[in-house]
């Protein structure tokens, strides 16, 4: 692997500058000079192995991310299937059923799930082809908070192609393959 100094010192600039620190600041968090600091930003030299692991955490990425000068592959919370939302779907309908449609516990989990995903979950359980179209509201939803949605996944386990569609659509702009 060969280090670029320029774009590592680029990239610790940059996020420095998101933490709102000068890099004095930042050189006293370290134990360093903001000479040091200074250099590094401007690829001069690159800090010690030792403050990697620091420098990353105070700067809120990774070793990974410094190191390749912000070049990093995206993280994901989890893994999110057509299936385990279908699943989830299930057990909404059993509370239904155990509960009945207006109890408090059911009716507030309802409602600030229709305001969440701007959408209704009664109506999916209700109307055919409704089902896929909330799925792939919440699959879009996952994807906006940093779960993996596999593409594959989700062109066999929806039947809409439209809503399908415009899951892919946003995978596809965030450069998920």
């Amino acid at each position: 692997m060969n280090l670029d100094m320029k774009k590592i010192g680029e990239y610790i600039q940059l996020r420095r500058k998101l933490t709102g620190m000068t890099q004095a600041q930042l050189g006293e968090r370290l134990h360093v000079t903001a000479q040091s600091i200074s250099n590094w930003e401007r690829g001069l030299l690159l800090p010690d192995t030792a403050t990697l692991p620091d420098l990353a955490h105070i700067l809120d990425t990774t070793v990974d991310c410094l190191l390749t000068g912000g070049d990093c592959p995206l993280r994901f919370r989890r893994r999110m299937t057509v299936e385990r939302l279908r699943e989830a779907m299930g057990c909404i309908q059993r509370l239904r059923e155990i509960l009945g449609a207006e109890h408090p516990f059911f009716r507030t989990m309802v409602d600030a799930l229709d305001a969440r995903l701007n959408s209704s979950i009664e109506t999916a359980f209700q109307r055919e082809g409704a089902m896929d179209a909330y799925l792939c509201e919440a699959l879009l939803f996952c994807i906006d908070q940093g779960d993996y949605v596999d593409r594959d996944n989700v062109k066999a386990g929806i039947a809409n192609e439209r809503a399908a569609s415009a899951v892919i659509a946003r995978l596809d702009a965030m450069g998920i393959r």
